[in-house]
């Protein structure tokens, strides 16, 4: 469209000085009704394209979030998370799983590591081999000390690194929620990943979470991205239980002097920025890393050792609390010793990248190809 057609409808849209009426346009060269007619054509095209991405747009948001559904047979679902990696959250799930399953022999515990890029449940825990298939096609959970497992590092070598985009990762934990065939749970602990990532976003919105407990060390770096963490369960409506402070403290076995290696009481300070309960400290002891690294993690090896009466010790009467936390819920926290509670979407694929997931399960089950293909 022209200049001339431009000026043509700016000048009959202008109004005379002294009044309220539009003015006639005057005739400009080049501007006839031809250009005019094609002026409000295309105005009337801009209109009813933006009327078809409103109503995209509508139909879009209507869809909301992924509707949550429990993992079939399990009743309660705990999580443990931390902003930053490296704080020892795989090690205080480990325990926190395996004190649960210690304290009540009538309670079935799982322990699902959704840590796609760095499983490591497998070896905390002693683990290893192919999970078998049930006759529904589910994967069956590999168990050790009482508490059934199931982690990516099952389902591919050791040394092997998982190099997969968002899409994948999110379709390989759908994988991990939805088929596996857990039994009858009264308890199932997250092992989550560090971060506040895909894979958070999809567990917490595709399942039913009790609580989420974040655990970091005392260390201002540590502490920034232990913030995220709790600041990203608040806004996906998951209740944070409270903060374990890891790490607080080294004795030395010699002269038994105490060195805040990490710093001191960082973790009791966010706590109380954020209005929330420390459910207790973990020192910094090498039985806790030697036993987990040997996959005898300590409360199963060493359950009257120095390393776990320092843990109940530092306990404090705020642990009392975690029952109010989860109001209504039936989470039976009042059953669980002081120890246990210091231990503490669905992606709709397209057929590319499915078939290459699929493709890479196959492999991992050879002897049962068939099988397996029918479950996805």
């Amino acid at each position: 469209m022209g200049a001339p057609a431009w000026r043509c409808l700016l000048r009959a849209a202008r109004l005379p000085a002294g009044g309220t009426a539009l003015a006639a346009p005057r005739r400009v060269p080049g501007c006839g009704p031809p250009a005019c007619n094609a002026l409000f054509a295309h105005s009337a095209s801009s209109s009813s394209r933006d009327e078809a991405l409103r109503d995209k747009r509508a139909q879009i948001l209507s869809r909301g979030l992924p509707k949550q559904k429990p993992i079939e047979g399990v009743k309660q679902v705990v999580v443990l998370a931390s902003g930053k990696g490296g704080v020892g959250k795989s090690t205080t799930a480990v325990n926190v799983a395996l004190a649960l399953a210690a304290n009540d022999s009538t309670k079935e515990v799982g322990l699902l590591d959704v840590d796609i890029y760095g499983p490591s449940i497998p070896k905390m825990m002693n683990l290893k081999g192919n999970p078998e298939l049930t006759p529904k096609n589910l994967m069956r959970p590999l168990k050790n000390y009482g508490v059934a497992c199931m982690s990516m590092g099952f389902l591919i070598e050791e040394t092997a690194p998982v190099v997969w985009r968002g899409l994948m990762v999110m379709s390989a934990v759908e994988k991990l929620l939805r088929q596996v065939d857990w039994g009858q749970l009264d308890y199932l602990v997250i092992d989550m990943p560090p971060g506040t990532g895909d894979v958070q976003l999809s567990v917490s919105q595709n399942i039913p979470i009790a609580g989420a407990v974040i655990v970091s060390t005392p260390q201002d770096v540590a502490l920034l991205d232990a913030r995220k963490g709790a600041e990203m369960f608040r806004k996906v409506h998951v209740p944070v239980l409270g903060l374990v402070q890891n790490m607080s403290v080294f004795q030395c076995p010699n002269c038994k002097h105490e060195t805040h290696i990490f710093g001191a009481d960082g973790v009791r300070d966010l706590a109380k920025t954020l209005g929330l309960d420390i459910l207790g400290d973990i020192p910094l002891h090498v039985n806790i890393r030697e036993t987990c690294d040997s996959g005898q993690p300590v409360v199963i090896s060493q359950p009257q050792s120095d390393a776990v009466r320092v843990m109940t010790g530092t306990l404090s009467a705020e642990s009392s609390l975690i029952s109010s936390a989860l109001g209504s819920q039936t989470f039976i926290w009042d059953q669980i010793p002081w120890l246990i509670s210091f231990w503490m979407g669905s992606c709709n694929l397209d057929n590319i990248v499915k078939v290459c997931f699929e493709l890479f399960f196959l492999n991992c089950f050879k002897k049962q190809k068939e099988k397996l293909f029918n479950t996805f």
